[in-house]
């Protein structure tokens, strides 16, 4: 079991920043291209190759976004067509969230057995999320799970700003 964590607030206008180990040592890179369309960001391991990539879908309805892990179609965030509040769900094959992911307080599950568990912590380096990861095999689509929705989540609070 591994436990990382990634600061909240993460995505600023350079779009750039790293997901740390208990230790503080960067395990992971990620950077963002804020200025592009479509939106991306790209996650990196310690080697600085893109191990996860996430795409938001231009010219949808709603909006959409894509996580590729090592080059496959992973799972995808969407908006739903809701009147009282903004509702998205998760689609991947096999993988469930379960908690309150809108708070970043939940578990993640492969074919209903728990392979990790995300939360907020407090540190001495500032808020951030904590990524417990059970199944090490599943550490950077856990990874590439919390920034997506981090994502979503900048996202429509930008679009809330607008309106």
């Amino acid at each position: 079991m591994r436990q990382l964590y990634i600061k909240q607030k993460v995505f600023s206008l350079s779009g750039k920043f790293t997901v740390k180990d208990q230790e503080e040592k960067d395990r992971y890179y990620v950077e963002g291209s804020f200025m592009k369309v479509p939106k991306t960001f790209s996650i990196m391991n310690a080697s600085k190759d893109e191990v996860a990539l996430i795409t938001k879908k231009t010219f949808s309805f709603l909006p959409k976004f894509f996580v590729e892990v090592n080059g496959q179609e992973a799972l995808t965030i969407k908006k739903e067509l809701s009147f009282l509040k903004a509702r998205y769900t998760i689609d991947a094959a096999g993988i469930e969230v379960q908690g309150n992911w809108w708070d970043m307080d939940f578990q993640v599950l492969q074919h209903g057995k728990i392979v990790g568990e995300v939360g907020k912590e407090w540190f001495t380096w500032g808020d951030s999320y904590r990524v417990k990861v059970i199944n090490e095999e599943m550490e950077t689509l856990m990874i590439a799970l919390v920034i997506a929705i981090d994502c979503v989540k900048a996202d429509e609070a930008a679009a809330s700003s607008v309106n």
